[in-house]
C-alpha cells in the first residue's frame, strides 16, 4: 500500500490551501473530496471581502485555488467518499469507497453542510422549489417570486444575487436585525424588488408539483401570513461534517465542531483540522485559508522535524 506524507480530507479553501503549502514544503500530499474540488466556496454568488479581489464569484475563486494546488503537484481525488478513519497509530489509515490509504499525518478539512429548517414541506419540495444554493438554482427562478430564509451573510448575499434575477425577493428573518456585514445589508435594503419580513419564521411550505405558498409566522405579533411564492431558499447556517472524525476519536465541542488549538492540532498526534469543520469562531474564506496554511506547516514539522513538533 502506497504511503503518503499527508492526507487532506476535503477540497474546500482550507484543504486546498493546505495542499498548496504541503506541496511547496516538499510533502507528498493527497486530497480526498466527496464532491467537486472547491467545496461550498463554489456556491457563493459573489465574494467582495477576499484580499486581492474586489469582486469575484465563489466558483471562479475556487477554480483558481484548485488549479494552483494541482499545478504544484498535490493530487486531488474528486467524487471519492471517506468511509472510515483509523488515526491512533503512527500511520494513519483512511478508507474510502474507492480504496485504502496510509499517511504519516492527516488534516481534516471536511467543511460543513447546509442546515435545514425541518418545517413541513421542506423535504417534500427539495429540488422542486426548495433550494439551499442561490447560485446553483437562482437562474431557474428568473422573473419569479422567491423567499430567502435567514439573516446572516449567506442569506443577505443570496438575496442580493436573486434580486438581479427574480421579479420579487422576500426575506424572512426571525430577528429584528440582520447579522451580516453592514455594506451588504445597506445594498440589500436599497433594492426596489426586495421586501424584508422581520421577526418572521417560515412554518410551512405548500404546493402541488412545485412550491406555491409559504406560511409565515410573526413571532412578535402572532400574525400568520400566507405568501404566494415560486421558490424558497433556505440560508440558516451550516452543520460541521465531523462525524467520521468524532468516531475516530477526534474531540468535538457541543455543536460538533472539531476542537483545535492555535496550531490547528487536534487531541490526536499527527491529526490536524482546518476550516469550517473546526471550532474557530470565524467562518470565512480568509480564515479557512489561514488555518489551512497553519495546519500544513504544522504537519510538515510533525513529519520532517519530529523532535520539535511531537510534543
Amino acid at each position: 500500500m502506497e504511503i503518503w506524507d499527508l492526507m487532506i480530507i476535503g477540497a474546500g479553501p482550507a484543504g486546498l490551501t493546505a495542499g498548496i503549502y504541503a506541496a511547496r514544503s516538499g510533502l507528498k500530499a493527497l486530497i480526498i473530496e466527496e464532491k467537486i474540488a472547491g467545496g461550498t466556496l463554489g456556491d457563493a454568488p459573489v465574494i467582495e471581502n477576499y484580499p486581492g479581489f474586489e469582486r469575484i464569484s465563489g466558483a471562479e475563486l475556487a477554480q483558481k485555488i484548485v488549479a494552483q494546488c494541482r499545478k504544484l503537484g498535490t493530487a486531488i481525488h474528486e467524487f471519492e467518499k471517506v468511509m472510515d478513519l483509523d488515526l491512533k497509530g503512527e500511520e494513519k489509515i483512511v478508507k474510502t469507497d474507492k480504496g485504502v490509504y496510509k499517511a504519516r499525518a492527516v488534516i481534516i478539512a471536511s467543511g460543513s453542510s447546509y442546515s435545514e429548517l425541518g418545517v413541513s414541506g421542506e423535504k417534500e419540495f427539495k429540488g422542486r422549489g426548495v433550494s439551499y444554493c442561490g447560485i446553483c438554482d437562482g437562474p431557474l427562478f428568473k422573473d419569479k417570486r422567491v423567499l430567502v430564509v435567514g439573516g446572516g451573510n449567506s442569506a443577505v448575499v443570496t438575496a442580493l444575487y436573486l434580486a438581479e434575477l427574480a421579479s420579487e425577493v422576500k426575506v424572512a428573518h426571525r430577528r429584528d436585525a440582520f447579522r451580516a456585514e453592514e455594506a451588504r445589508v445597506k445594498a440589500l435594503l436599497e433594492k426596489g424588488n426586495v421586501e424584508v419580513f422581520w421577526n418572521t419564521e417560515l412554518r410551512e411550505i405548500k404546493g402541488g408539483k412545485l412550491v406555491e405558498k409559504a406560511i409565515l409566522f410573526n413571532n412578535k405579533t402572532g400574525e400568520v401570513r400566507e405568501l404566494p411564492i415560486d421558490g424558497v431558499f433556505v440560508q440558516v447556517g451550516e452543520i460541521p461534517n465531523s462525524q467520521l472524525a468524532k468516531e475516530a476519536g477526534v474531540e468535538v465541542d457541543e455543536h460538533g465542531y472539531v476542537i483545535v488549538d492555535i496550531r490547528q492540532r487536534t487531541n490526536i498526534s499527527g491529526v490536524y483540522a482546518a476550516g469550517d469543520v473546526t471550532n474557530h469562531p470565524v467562518k470565512q474564506v480568509g480564515a479557512a485559508v489561514g488555518q489551512g496554511i497553519t495546519a500544513a506547516l504544522e504537519a510538515y514539522g510533525y513529519i520532517r522535524r519530529p523532535y520539535y513538533y511531537r510534543q
